[in-house]
């Protein structure tokens, strides 16, 4: 059992860890909280939802280099550490934060101006891509087993609170600002403070302690991560890591980024009335995400994700379809919060059920590659699908569609045994 002076350091790694996550997603998610603004400054003039739609593809075009970014650095950080994983993929974030930041619109520099964009976008997915393995390994590596869930649930409370952190700038900027400076230049600012947000946590992480399965890994000599050992090795654990992931992560991105243009594009309200509902529900949801942790370590991790799967397929739609007409932003903001709380059952625990499936020498690779390509065909593609269906007239389509992926997933949490009681992480 931990004395105090364990539990204090773990304590300080998980924060410290923690913390270099928010900044992570507070720099990848400013790009959708400030969309509604830039959308204009890199892409040639047209309607709304047109300027929305390249900007949501150039959003996807991000998750294309998560896999290879799960790829690289889930094998850079199985042999070289979590530690150097987390510092090298907080770089790579803050020069892809930096030059959106004093990249010149389409009116200056033409094609050149969505070019450098999407180049950005490609750095910043290499590194949310290793982000996401690195933190989730780390975390629940880092906490002993009786707590396991409680503390690897707050790779989501800091990646909420990235979001949340981004909405707030964008809030501050649409207070003391005007729109028209906002489209002008003020979009510029949160990707500034980002990168430099960026620099101050990688100083940061070059002070984590590295975890025990690291170490013991690396002492015991164990096999080298690659992406053939895990085709190879563990190919069951692969696929399912992505099957549980396909559902809860559109399902995330629907309730989440895609809400906020939902509520402007598709209800009505302002942008300020969006960004206020958003950012009040998110708030609430980041709160419960560690009751959800400790609740799974106590009954286990299957039945918290089987209530996210038959409540997100019988309540989606339904949520989506009185959105369109609500007015009440009080209205709004239940609604909105409903949903976030459904999907709860998968974010608070999914990254401790992928790191329990995996041993020690794989596991970064493991719990980042095959979440990174479920990501990438769901997650990231889901705003662009939206506005898809939304462009084609047939907007509904896409609540079936989150439905449909949501059963999806949940055949797949009804099949699988409880990792709580499975656990692949040895160390308490």
């Amino acid at each position: 059992m931990d004395g105090p002076t364990d539990r204090a350091h773990r304590l300080r790694n998980i924060i410290g860890g923690s913390t270099g996550n928010l900044v992570e997603w507070y720099d990848w998610y400013v790009y959708s909280a400030f969309t509604l603004y830039f959308a204009p400054a890199f892409f040639p003039a047209g309607d709304r939802t047109a300027q929305l739609l390249s900007a949501a593809a150039v959003f996807a075009v991000g998750f294309l280099m998560r896999p290879v970014g799960a790829w690289a650095m889930g094998i850079y950080s199985d042999r070289r550490g979590r530690k150097a994983g987390l510092t090298l993929s907080v770089s790579l974030m803050c020069a892809g934060s930096l030059l959106i930041a004093v990249t010149p619109g389409y009116a200056s520099i033409g094609t050149w101006a969505p070019a450098i964009l999407v180049l950005a976008r490609l750095m910043q997915g290499l590194s949310v891509g290793g982000e996401y393995g690195a933190s989730a390994t780390y975390l629940s590596e880092m906490a002993g087993r009786r707590h396991r869930g409680f503390y690897s649930s707050f790779q989501y409370v800091t990646l909420i609170s990235g979001q949340l952190t981004a909405l707030a700038v964008l809030l501050v900027l649409q207070a003391s600002m005007s729109e028209a400076a906002l489209e002008s230049w003020g979009w510029r600012i949160p990707f500034g403070i980002g990168a430099i947000l960026a620099i101050v946590v990688f100083y940061l992480r070059r002070r984590l302690t590295e975890t025990q399965s690291f170490a013991n890994a690396k002492a015991a000599g164990a096999p080298k991560s690659s992406g053939l050992a895990l085709l190879r090795d563990h190919p069951k654990e692969a696929l399912l890591v992505m099957a549980l992931t396909a559902g809860g992560t559109l399902a995330f991105y629907a309730y989440t980024t895609y809400m906020q243009k939902f509520l402007v594009n598709t209800t009505g309200f302002d942008r300020e009335t969006a960004t206020a509902v958003t950012a009040a529900a998110l708030f609430i949801y980041m709160l419960l995400q560690p009751a959800a942790g400790a609740l799974s370590d106590r009954i286990g991790r299957k039945p918290i994700m089987i209530a996210f799967g038959i409540s997100g397929v019988l309540l989606t739609v339904p949520i989506f379809t009185m959105l369109e007409t609500v007015r009440s932003p009080l209205a709004a903001f239940a609604l909105v919060l409903g949903a976030l709380v459904i999907v709860t059952g998968y974010t608070s625990i999914n990254a401790v059920v992928k790191a329990e499936l995996f041993p020690a020498h794989i596991r970064a690779l493991g719990v980042a590659l095959p979440y990174a390509l479920a990501n990438t065909l769901f997650g990231g593609t889901a705003e662009y699908a939206a506005l898809w269906f939304k462009d084609t007239g047939i907007e509904r389509a896409f609540y079936w569609y989150v439905t449909g992926m949501i059963a999806v997933s949940l055949i797949v949490y009804l099949r699988m045994r409880d990792t709580r009681d499975h656990s692949k992480i040895v160390e308490d």
